[in-house]
C-alpha cells in the first residue's frame, strides 16, 4: 500500500506541475499539442537552421508539436494552416493525428518497407534539417536507459548520414548522465559544429537537453 500511496503522490505532483506550467498554459492557447514545440522554436531561433524552402525530417514526431511548429516556421505567414513553402516529413512508430501540409509515415524507419517508404516520398532528395524528439521509455536503471538514449541518438546520426545534406542540421533530445559524453564524442565527429542546448522550455529538474550538429564533417 505504501508503494501506491507514494505512486499516486508522485503522479499528483507531476499533474500539479504540468496543469500549472507555463509552457502547457502557452501551448493551449496557441494551439500546439505539446510544450515540446517552444524547445525547438527556442533552438531554432537561437541557430537560424529552418528556412524557408527547406526539407525538414522529424523523427520520432508523435503526437506533433515539433511538425506543428515547422509548418508555422516554413508558412509565409506563420500560420497553422495554408501555404507552406518547403517539404515536412514526419516519422513515428506511434500514430500521430495529422498536421496539414505535413505527410506522416507510421512505423520503424530501421524496417527494409518502411525505409523503402521513406525513401519514395523522398524521391532523391536530401533534408536540410533532420530534428529527433526520440526517448526510450526510461526503466530507472541507469546503466540500461544510457544504452537505450545512446541507441536512438546514433540511430538519429546514422539517419542523418544516409538522408541529409553535407552542410545540413541534427537536432536531437539527450540525457546528462552515464553516456552523455560519449554522445559529445560522436557528435563531435561527425559534424563540424556542435552546440548543446537547454532550451527554457525543458524543465528544470530534466536531466533532459539537446545536441545541435551542424555540417558533416565528411559528407
Amino acid at each position: 500500500m505504501k508503494v501506491k500511496t507514494k505512486s499516486r503522490k508522485v503522479n499528483k505532483s507531476w499533474l500539479n506541475d504540468h496543469v500549472n506550467d507555463p509552457w502547457v498554459k502557452l501551448a493551449q492557447r496557441e494551439g500546439y499539442r505539446a510544450r515540446a514545440a517552444y524547445k525547438l522554436k527556442e533552438i531554432d531561433e537561437t541557430l537560424g537552421l529552418v528556412r524557408p524552402g527547406h526539407l525538414v525530417v522529424d523523427l520520432g514526431s508523435a503526437p506533433g508539436a515539433w511538425s506543428q511548429y515547422l509548418r508555422r516556421r516554413l508558412s509565409p505567414g506563420g500560420a497553422a494552416v495554408g501555404q507552406l513553402d518547403g517539404t515536412i516529413l514526419a516519422l513515428d512508430i506511434l500514430p500521430m493525428e495529422p498536421v496539414e501540409g505535413v505527410t506522416f509515415l507510421q512505423g520503424d524507419f530501421r524496417e527494409p518497407a518502411m525505409l523503402a517508404q521513406l525513401e519514395a516520398v523522398l524521391a532523391g532528395r536530401l533534408a536540410d534539417v533532420v530534428v529527433s524528439d526520440m526517448a526510450p521509455n526510461l526503466s530507472g536503471i541507469e546503466s540500461a536507459d544510457a544504452a537505450r538514449i545512446t541507441n536512438l541518438v546514433e540511430l538519429a546520426v546514422e539517419f542523418t548520414l544516409r538522408h541529409m545534406k553535407p552542410d545540413g542540421a541534427l537536432v536531437t533530445k539527450v540525457f546528462h548522465g552515464s553516456g552523455y559524453s560519449q554522445l559529445v564524442k560522436l557528435f563531435k565527429q561527425t559534424f563540424r559544429v556542435v552546440k548543446p542546448i537547454k532550451p527554457k522550455a525543458s524543465r528544470d529538474k530534466s536531466s533532459e537537453t539537446f545536441l545541435v550538429g551542424i555540417g558533416l564533417r565528411n559528407p
